[in-house]
């Protein structure tokens, strides 16, 4: 049976109070939407109830193969990086398309996998690429009990990467960043999906590159901080824009993303970093929306 079925059969059958904890919505029987945007870690769905949304899977991340902009590009960098993959038979440009091929793969496969009825589990937490449209984060469970994203990341098809959040079957956001680890590792091992393209000699240099980068871009793009009167919604604010606020860097910021949504200020309390003097200094930056 596969690792994720058992506990969260359990969860669902045992214990219907979980996922209320745990603030998820469970949302059966949803259908793939095919777009011309989608991949395969962010793709629409429609509800039962003949809703669409446009969904971002927790915890992994999958290549980039609509690039379209610098943005794009520079993550498509930092994904051929961290896979070890910069420069294919000595070509950065035989690299990129090769990237790219494995990021079409991805949504192939979640084509595959979704052709039947799944089950979603989201908080409707705001997952945004951009300012022009939304996205929610969120967990899609097949009809086998497997988690898309495990199954993502065991193909070699996604790395265990980004926000995550505590489980549907109730287990932490801790165990759920260490079991997707652990599958990245053994996909890994046995060189599954774009695993098998891997430079292993270069893979140390290449990551380390790409922290550097990292720091040096965070640096040069610094944005300065809040003015007074001026407040942003820790519910849909992104990563930088949060880092705006007084004491919030990045790890914070990723935090209270990962803490999403809020229905009061008073909420970010159990937002792990979040004690009664820091929130005393970024509560005049914060305004809750209602939507």
């Amino acid at each position: 049976m596969h690792p994720f079925t058992l506990p969260l059969l359990l969860a669902l059958i045992l214990s219907p109070t979980l996922l209320s904890a745990a603030e998820l919505e469970a949302i059966p029987n949803c259908r793939l939407i095919e777009t011309d945007w989608a991949d395969g870690d962010s793709f629409l769905i429609r509800t039962p109830d003949e809703k669409e949304l446009s969904i971002r899977l927790y915890g992994v991340d999958c290549l980039e193969w609509h690039v379209s902009d610098e943005t794009d590009a520079r993550r498509l960098r930092a994904q051929r990086r961290y896979f070890g993959i910069t420069t294919v038979e000595d070509s950065a440009a035989a690299s990129i398309q090769v990237a790219k091929a494995f990021g079409e793969l991805a949504w192939e496969e979640v084509r595959r996998v979704l052709g039947e009825p799944f089950t979603v589990y989201t908080a409707y937490a705001d997952a945004r690429g951009d300012s022009n449209y939304r996205r929610i984060y969120a967990f899609v469970v097949l009809s086998d009990g497997t988690q898309l994203a495990e199954h993502l990341v065991r193909q070699g098809l996604a790395r265990a990467f980004g926000v995550t959040r505590s489980m549907p079957d109730g287990r932490s956001r801790e165990a759920f960043e260490a079991h997707l680890a652990d599958v990245e590792l053994l996909a890994a091992k046995t060189g599954a999906g774009i695993w098998a393209r891997t430079d292993w000699e270069s893979l140390v240099n290449e990551r380390m590159t790409q922290r550097l980068e990292d720091e040096e871009l965070s640096l040069a793009t610094a944005k300065p901080a809040l003015r007074e009167g001026e407040t942003l919604d820790p519910n849909s604010a992104s990563s930088d824009n949060l880092m705006k606020l007084p004491g919030v860097g990045p790890v914070l910021a990723k935090r209270m993303i990962e803490g999403r949504p809020y229905t009061s200020v008073e909420d970010l309390r159990r937002v792990s970093g979040i004690g009664a003097e820091t929130l005393a200094q970024i509560r005049p930056y914060l305004n809750i929306s209602e939507e």
